[in-house]
């Protein structure tokens, strides 16, 4: 197969920033998806309808010129987010959902919830008016190991969280375990996940040695939840490419300057949405599902989220290319994951 033609797929992870940098961000997703859930934590965090309305509105006019793609909106939820928000974000219609960042979780994440009972309110009114949750799924007790959160979070907050309110839609986000895979594989059709191409191309080997096999830290492949096991990776590519519309396409992409990256303190995030699909296309490719690629990209998130499939087709053409070292990124550069690796697809002009 030399080409592949698929329904126009959707992003839905994905971060933007703000400022003068969102617009260079933007034009990498934009040119290759049609729509994409953004998230909420900027600086402040995007708390309110007003505020989610705003941001809206200058990614918008950020996009450059020729591109079409759709923002879907979401709100931040805080300890104090009110069931009066929620409806206003409702009724708005350009809230698609509200993100749990657990306090301390992540990049931005210091507004985040402390304790998920305080927002009760706040989640009765989302359960009540089918507005979905979005959990970054860590917990953060610092007596748990890093690569353990995630299913730490599961025993600890999803599985109460799930009792509590039984008909609340929750996307458990950017799955990294087998424990995730199984866990949202054994629920019922209100729990779905997204998955990362990062984490089903690379396992936390990534984060010692790079692309030509020498030693040392790669701070561009650090992420959370950070890259685990290939056990996890291998769970991850049989849920991804297995053909259950539980699971579907969230890149997660996440733009830092290449200084805050290679810093003493490095900050989380990967920088994929110009390698994305092709990453993905790959790892389908390798598992021998290049066939299943459409529905996961393009069909899963949007029927899940209840919103109508794209009508637009895009082509994937095999020809071998390596992503550039750094990108423009405001007055910054960015270096995109996957830089200086080869990629046997590429998006056809």
């Amino acid at each position: 197969m030399q080409t592949l033609t698929i329904t126009r797929p959707d992003d839905w992870h994905l971060h933007l920033r703000d400022g003068p940098a969102m617009k260079d961000a933007l034009a990498h997703t934009s040119a290759v998806f049609a729509r994409a859930i953004v998230m909420p934590n900027l600086k402040p965090p995007v708390t309110r309808t007003d505020q989610a309305r705003a941001y809206r509105e200058r990614i918008v006019s950020a996009l450059a010129p020729g591109h079409r793609f759709e923002p879907l909106m979401t709100l931040y939820l805080t300890d104090a987010t009110s069931a009066a928000e929620i409806r206003l974000a409702r009724d708005s219609g350009l809230v698609h959902g509200v993100k749990l960042y657990p306090a301390g979780a992540t990049t931005n994440s210091e507004s985040g919830v402390t304790g998920l009972d305080r927002c009760d309110p706040a989640l009765q009114a989302m359960q009540e008016l089918d507005l979905a949750l979005l959990v970054h799924g860590e917990t953060t007790d610092p007596a748990v190991d890093v690569f353990d959160r995630e299913r730490a979070f599961i025993d600890t907050v999803l599985i109460p969280l799930r009792r509590r309110f039984p008909a609340l839609r929750i996307v458990f986000e950017h799955i990294t375990t087998r424990d995730a895979v199984q866990y949202v594989g054994e629920a019922d059709d209100r729990l779905a996940a997204t998955i990362t191409a990062h984490h089903l191309r690379y396992n936390r080997n990534a984060l010692f040695v790079g692309p030509d096999g020498r030693n040392g830290i790669r701070p561009h492949a650090y992420c959370l939840p950070v890259i685990k096991r290939e056990e996890h990776r291998q769970a991850l590519l049989r849920a991804a490419t297995g053909g259950s519309p539980k699971f579907f396409l969230g890149t997660d992409s996440a733009p830092h300057p290449v200084r805050e990256k290679e810093s003493a303190c490095g900050c989380a995030g990967c920088f994929t949405a110009p390698v994305a699909l092709s990453m993905y296309a790959e790892c389908f490719e390798q598992a021998g599902a290049l066939e299943r690629l459409e529905a996961f990209a393009s069909f899963h998130g949007a029927d899940f989220y209840r919103l109508p499939r794209n009508r637009e087709r895009i082509t994937l053409q095999r020809s071998p290319w390596q992503p550039p070292s750094e990108l423009p990124f405001g007055a910054e550069r960015v270096a995109p994951l996957g830089a200086g690796e080869n990629f046997a697809w590429k998006i056809a002009n």
